[in-house]
C-alpha cells in the first residue's frame, strides 16, 4: 500500500466549521485514488483547526495533479457551509504540495483544486491539466458575465443582488453582520432623536453638533471648529478626501477675469498676480465638466449646481489660500467673482458651492468610478481570464476581496436611483452623466500617480501629504510587483505568448475603458515593463487610492457645512445680500443632513473583518521566492508606516489616510 498524508485546514471565520461529511479523491498522472471520507475520532473540520489524515492507494498515483473535494450532508442536520482554506498533500516520495481553496463550500458541492507551483497556460505539461484549465475558464466565463449599468460607464458584473454572488466573492457572515449592525446602530440613534425624515430647517449651525451622541473622530471635531477658515479650506484640496482636482495655474483661463486689483490684498506684500503665476504659486480648481448637466428636481424645481472656478494661492507661510471664486463658467453681471474681503456669508456661500461641486465629483468620479467601478472591471476580467494556478491570479486575487459584493450591494443602497447619492444636487441621472463625461476624458497616465502629479504641476507644492505618502507607497508597490512579475516573466516573449494575460488586459480595455484608444490604456501587453506598470497602478488603485478617497469621509462629510452633497437654494448672484440665515436655508434640512452623515459613518467605519495592505493571510504561492518577496514588501510598508506616524506627530492636522496600517488590501467598503 502507498500512503498520502493530508493536512486539511478550516478557516477561523465565524461559523467556518461544518458537521457534514467531507470526501477526497486524488488524481495523478498514473491514476486516481478511491473516493475517501476524511473521518478521525472526535470532531473534524472545526473552526480554525487543521486535521491530519492518511489516504492509502494500491500504487503510487505518479505526479499529483488534482484534488477533488466533496461535501455531503450529515443526516438530520441543517445546511452549514464550510470555509475550506487549504489542503497540503505529502506524497509517498516526501513532496508536500499545497492545494489552496479559501472559499465557502456548500452542501453537495464539488470542488477540484490545482496545486503546486504557479503556472502560465503555455507551461502546462500534462493533458489532464490542459483540459482541466480549459474547462475551468469556460465555467468561469459562464459564471461571471458582463452587463451595463448605463451607456458610457464601465461595465459591471451581471449579478442583480449580493445573494446571487458565488461564495468565493461574497462577504463573510461576520462582515455582513457587522455592516448591518452599524446601519442599525446609526438608525436607532437618529430615530431616538427624531431626526430621520425630519423636514425641519436647522435653527442654528450649533444644532448640527448634536447629530451624534458619541460618534466623533479627532479630525471630525477639528473640521467642526475650523470649517470657515480659508487656510483649512485650501488644505482640503491637498489632503482632504478629494486631492485629485487642483492644478498649477500658469495663465488664467479667459473665462475667469480675475484682476490684479481684486486679489492684490491677498498676495505677498509688493507682489502681483502675474508674478505669482510665474513663480508657480497659483493653483486652480475648475469643475467645468459639470457645466450644463441637468440637476435633480427638488420640491418641483430644479436644484442648482455651480461648475465653478476657485483660484488658490500658496502664501509665504506655505498655506494654500482661496483668493477668488467664480461660480459659473461664463463671466456675467450676475456671476460675480467673490473675494475673501466680501461679506463673510457671501464668501462662505461661494466656498460652499465650490465644495458642493467638489463633493459630487469626489463621490461619483474619484471614489465610485475610478476606484470601485474600475476595481470591479479588473476583478471580473481576472476571474474570467486567469486560471487559479496562474501566478498573476495568485498575486491579484487577494486585492479583489469583497469588491464584487460591496459594489453589487452599493449600486442599490448608495448609487441606485433611490440610493443615498441620488439625493445630491445632481441626482442619479446627473451623477451618471458626470461619470460618463469623466470616463471619456480619463487617461491611463492620470491613474498612475507619478504621472498624475507631474501633469497637474504639483511636484513642489508644500504640505501635500497625499502626494508625499502616495509616491512612496507607489514606489514600494512597484518594487514588489517588479520582483514578482520579473520572477514569472523572465522575458518579453513570455508576456506576448501568455494568452490568459492578453485576454485579461483585452477585457479590461473593452469593458473598463470601452475601447477608447485615445485614453492610452493598453489593449494588449508586449513587454514585462508594461505588465509591471499596469499591475502597480491596479494595486495602488485598490489599496492606497481607495483609502485616500474613502477613509476620511466621516472626518470631512459628517459636518455638513464643510462638505454637502446637497445645497437647496440657488447660488448668490449679487454681493451683500446674504446672512447666516441664508446659509441655514441653503444647507440640507434636518432629515437630509442626518441621512448624509449616516452614509459617511457607514462608509468611514472601521470593521473588524479587514485585511490590511500587504497582508496575504491566504497561502496561495507554493514557491519560496514569492513568499520572500511578500515578506520584503511587508517590511517596506512597515518602514513607511513608521515614517508617516513620526511625521504626523509634528502636524497640527495629521494625514493618516495613506499610512499602510490604515489601508485595506482591497476595495471592501
Amino acid at each position: 500500500m502507498t500512503e498520502y498524508k493530508l493536512e486539511v485546514t478550516t478557516g477561523d471565520q465565524q461559523y467556518a466549521g461544518t458537521w457534514d461529511h467531507i470526501f477526497i479523491t486524488l488524481f495523478g498522472s498514473e491514476g486516481q485514488s478511491e473516493r475517501t471520507e476524511l473521518d478521525n475520532f472526535g470532531i473534524d473540520f472545526a473552526t480554525g483547526k487543521t486535521g491530519n489524515y492518511t489516504m492509502s492507494t494500491n500504487l503510487s498515483l505518479g505526479k499529483l495533479l488534482l484534488v477533488k473535494v466533496e461535501k455531503d450532508p450529515s443526516l438530520f442536520l441543517p445546511e452549514n457551509e464550510w470555509y475550506f482554506c487549504k489542503i497540503v498533500v505529502t506524497t509517498p516520495e516526501g513532496e508536500a504540495i499545497l492545494f489552496p481553496c479559501y472559499r465557502w463550500i456548500s452542501r453537495g458541492e464539488l470542488v477540484e483544486l490545482r496545486g503546486g507551483r504557479a503556472l502560465k497556460a503555455f507551461e502546462e505539461d500534462h493533458p489532464i491539466l490542459v483540459d482541466h484549465r480549459n474547462q475551468e475558464l469556460i465555467l468561469k466565463k459562464s459564471i461571471y458575465q458582463w452587463t451595463t449599468l448605463a451607456e458610457g460607464l464601465p461595465h459591471i458584473n451581471h449579478f442583480n443582488n449580493t445573494s446571487e454572488l458565488p461564495a468565493e466573492v461574497r462577504f463573510s457572515k461576520s462582515k455582513s453582520t457587522e455592516v448591518d449592525n452599524v446601519k442599525r446602530e446609526t438608525g436607532i440613534e437618529l430615530q431616538l432623536k427624531g431626526l430621520i425624515g425630519s423636514t425641519e430647517h436647522w435653527e442654528s449651525i450649533e444644532d448640527m453638533k448634536k447629530i451624534f451622541w458619541w460618534k466623533k473622530t479627532t479630525m471630525s471635531e477639528y473640521v467642526t471648529e475650523h470649517w470657515k477658515e480659508d487656510d483649512f479650506y485650501g488644505s482640503q484640496f491637498l489632503n482632504g478626501v478629494n486631492p485629485n482636482v487642483i492644478k498649477r495655474c500658469l495663465e488664467l483661463p479667459p473665462n475667469f477675469p480675475v484682476t490684479e486689483e481684486m486679489v492684490k490684498p491677498f498676495l505677498e506684500e509688493g507682489s502681483s498676480l502675474q508674478e505669482e503665476l510665474k513663480k508657480g504659486n497659483i493653483f486652480l480648481s475648475d469643475q467645468k465638466r459639470m457645466d450644463g448637466i441637468p440637476t435633480r428636481v427638488y420640491h418641483g424645481e430644479p436644484l442648482h449646481v455651480t461648475p465653478g472656478l476657485c483660484l488658490l494661492y500658496v502664501n509665504p507661510e506655505n498655506k494654500l489660500m482661496p483668493i477668488a471664486i467664480q461660480l459659473q463658467q461664463q463671466p456675467a453681471e450676475l456671476n460675480p467673482i467673490f473675494l475673501p474681503s466680501d461679506l463673510e456669508t457671501d464668501w462662505l456661500l461661494a466656498k460652499m458651492f465650490i465644495r458642493n461641486a467638489d463633493c459630487m465629483d469626489h463621490q461619483s468620479v474619484q471614489h465610485l468610478m475610478k476606484t470601485h467601478f474600475l476595481s470591479e472591471v479588473y476583478t471580473v476580467s481576472a476571474l474570467r481570464s486567469f486560471s487559479v494556478i496562474h501566478p498573476l491570479y495568485k498575486l491579484l486575487f487577494p486585492h479583489f476581496r469583497y469588491t464584487l459584493h460591496i459594489n453589487t450591494g452599493g449600486r442599490i443602497s448608495l448609487f441606485g436611483p433611490d440610493g443615498a447619492l441620488s439625493k445630491s444636487s445632481l441626482g442619479y441621472e446627473g451623477l451618471t452623466e458626470l461619470m460618463r463625461r469623466s470616463l471619456s476624458e480619463t487617461t491611463y497616465s492620470s491613474l498612475c500617480l507619478p504621472e498624475n502629479i507631474i501633469a497637474r504641476g504639483l511636484e513642489s507644492i508644500p504640505n501635500f501629504y497625499y502626494r508625499d505618502d502616495g509616491l512612496k507607497l507607489w514606489n514600494i508597490i512597484n518594487s514588489f510587483v517588479k520582483a514578482v512579475v520579473g520572477h514569472y516573466y523572465p522575458s518579453d516573449s513570455e508576456v506576448r505568448k501568455d494568452t490568459e494575460l492578453q485576454d485579461w488586459i483585452s477585457e479590461i480595455f473593452t469593458h473598463g475603458f470601452l475601447g477608447n484608444t485615445a485614453s492610452g490604456f493598453p489593449a494588449s501587453f508586449h513587454t514585462v515593463e508594461e505588465v509591471i506598470k499596469f499591475i502597480t497602478m491596479l494595486i495602488f488603485t485598490v489599496t492606497g487610492q481607495h483609502a485616500a478617497v474613502n477613509n476620511g469621509q466621516f472626518d470631512h462629510y459628517s459636518w455638513m457645512p464643510n462638505e454637502s452633497l446637497l445645497l437647496r437654494k440657488p447660488p448668490p448672484t449679487t454681493k451683500g445680500q446674504s446672512s447666516m440665515e441664508t446659509i441655514l436655508e441653503t444647507l440640507p434640512d434636518v432629515g437630509e443632513t442626518v441621512s448624509f452623515a449616516a452614509m459617511a459613518w457607514l462608509l468611514g467605519e472601521k470593521y473588524t473583518d479587514t485585511i490590511p495592505m500587504g497582508a496575504y493571510p491566504e497561502e496561495r504561492f507554493q514557491e519560496p521566492a514569492p513568499k520572500q518577496m511578500i515578506k520584503e514588501f511587508q517590511a517596506e510598508l512597515s518602514y513607511l508606516s513608521e515614517a508617516i506616524s513620526t511625521r504626523n506627530l509634528q502636524l497640527e492636522i495629521p494625514y493618516t489616510y495613506l499610512n499602510p496600517t490604515e489601508i485595506e488590501n482591497s476595495v471592501t467598503i
